[in-house]
């Protein structure tokens, strides 16, 4: 007889089946697991061997073979644990073959018996609600796998519990759905004194999920800045919760099984590796521009980053995925960020003050400035110029406006967004209007003949290129919406192209 249990791998974050076959015959006493397993499914035979002990039971002195099917598909994680040990228990007569063929399971072993957190159970439960059966989870996510509607959930802390249940001397209620809860820590963006260029800038960016890089010396505010951005943005919808939670769920990073509201902030250090950063990895896991999908992705000390890693980045930022290919792997993963990057403007970071610059200056300017290539300065809509704060800025009291006033902006200009994008099919439908192109963006974002006229003059003097003309009408369709207007004017163009970089040997308009 062979024991089979459903259980799943991940490709990304797709959800493959894989079939967990257990066969006890006759013959010298061996516990081999089969079907390209990686280390750790190997050592699932200890944890598993020492959970039944936990429960009073022995492994019976037969040959026990394990195979994971497809053979030709590589198993890796810790989650094969449970469904080993169902495998073994239906093979042993100890559980009904009829009951678990009705559920997917996952979960890692403990020694005791525990039944340990796993990634991945978001997916697995969505994927377990397409196929039509239950799932068997770790209690620490079973609300996680609750967001699946309809879904019979069984979630048992121990082995034990899981055993009494098949039994009916104990019931495992279902989990209830949760939700993470923001913690309140976003600061508010009345502590920034000064910066009302920056500021603005920052409402722009949040309002349209444009790419902004902020330039300016040491302690001028632009990362203070770049804190209180989350605080802008309005809360995940819940097609975009469950598409950002899916991501966090692979990658582990799901805490409690709580589904995310808000939208992710990520910052890592400019020492973060190439696969930290796009993904990859042994395991071909997300990267920081996966975890940051629909949020913000902030790099500060954006020339200290290697120069490799920050390429990587061009198309992502382009595409809104970012595909990841190996000897044993090829895998593709939302990254739909917006960018937010800082720098100074050379090495020592003083290069407009005269007393405090280096000796270099200016060509130590444009020596760490050139560390950016023009591709990715072109793919970034937002330039801004964050100077030093004056004595007499910092002893104003705090500014009026904080981030309730200025999101409560962004909140109708997003709205305006949404409306005007609804009747588009979902696989094309922009959410901001920085993910409008073609021809949508010109029927969108066209500006008037006075506004277009400047931008045609502004297009040839700056020398912008096709991707940077496109970029500068999505900032005015924003500043636009910002201001209620229908129609893009000259003025909309003309702050937009404030924030454009001048590139070298050209003149700004």
């Amino acid at each position: 007889m062979v024991a089979r249990v459903a259980t799943v791998a991940y490709h990304g974050i797709d959800v493959v089946d894989v079939d967990v076959q257990v066969q006890v015959s006759p013959g010298m006493p061996a516990f081999q697991i089969v079907g390209l397993a990686d280390k750790a499914v190997g050592e699932s035979r200890e944890r598993v061997r020492a959970a039944l002990g936990a429960l009073g039971l022995a492994l019976p002195p037969k040959r026990i073979t394990v195979n994971l099917a497809p053979a030709d598909l590589a198993k890796e994680g810790s989650h094969f644990d449970l469904p080993i040990a169902l495998g073994l228990l239906v093979g042993m007569g100890i559980l009904p073959a009829e009951e678990i063929a009705n559920y997917l399971a996952l979960g890692e072993l403990s020694l005791d018996g525990r039944v340990g957190g796993v990634a991945g159970v978001l997916p697995a439960a969505i994927h377990a609600l397409s196929c039509e059966k239950g799932l068997i989870c770790p209690a620490a996510q079973g609300s996680e796998a609750a967001w699946a509607e309809g879904l019979e959930v069984l979630a048992p802390a121990t082995l034990i519990a899981l055993v009494n249940h098949f039994k009916g001397s104990q019931i495992l209620a279902r989990p209830e759905p949760r939700i993470a809860v923001a913690d309140g820590s976003i600061p508010d963006l009345a502590d920034t004194k000064g910066q009302e260029t920056a500021k603005r800038a920052l409402e722009v960016a949040a309002a349209g999920g444009h790419n902004m890089l902020m330039m300016g010396p040491p302690g001028s505010g632009k990362s203070m800045l770049a804190a209180r951005l989350p605080g802008l943005l309005p809360p995940l919808d819940p097609a975009e919760a469950l598409e950002v939670s899916m991501i966090h769920s692979v990658a582990g990073e799901l805490e409690g099984g709580k589904l995310l509201r808000q939208r992710p902030y990520r910052d890592p250090h400019h020492s973060a590796s190439l696969p930290s950063l796009t993904g990859g990895g042994h395991k071909a896991r997300p990267g920081e521009v996966s975890l940051a999908h629909l949020g913000v992705l902030f790099l500060d000390e954006l020339p200290e980053f290697n120069r490799q890693t920050l390429e990587a980045l061009r198309q992502p930022l382009e595409t809104g995925r970012v595909s990841i290919a190996r000897a044993n792997a090829h895998v593709t993963y939302p990254a739909r960020v917006q960018l937010v990057a800082a720098m100074n403007p050379c090495r020592c970071g003083h290069l407009d003050d005269a007393g405090l610059a280096c000796k270099r200056a200016p060509k130590c300017a444009a020596d760490y400035q050139a560390r950016i290539s023009g591709p990715l300065f072109d793919r970034i809509d937002l330039h801004v110029e964050v100077p030093a704060v004056s004595a007499s800025d910092l002893t104003l009291p705090p500014p009026r406006e904080g981030t309730t006033e200025v999101a409560a902006r962004v909140a109708a200009a997003r709205e305006i967004q949404r409306a005007r994008f609804a009747g588009i099919p979902s696989e094309r439908r922009p959410r901001t209007n920085a993910e409008a192109e073609g021809t949508l963006l010109e029927e969108v974002a066209t500006p008037d003949d006075s506004g277009r006229n400047l931008l045609g003059r502004a297009a040839e003097q700056m020398r912008l290129s096709a991707r940077g003309y496109h970029r500068v009408l999505r900032v005015a369709r924003t500043l636009a919406d910002l201001e209620g207007s229908d129609t893009v004017r000259r003025m909309h163009v003309a702050e937009a192209l404030s924030y454009r970089r001048v590139a070298p040997g050209a003149k700004a308009a």
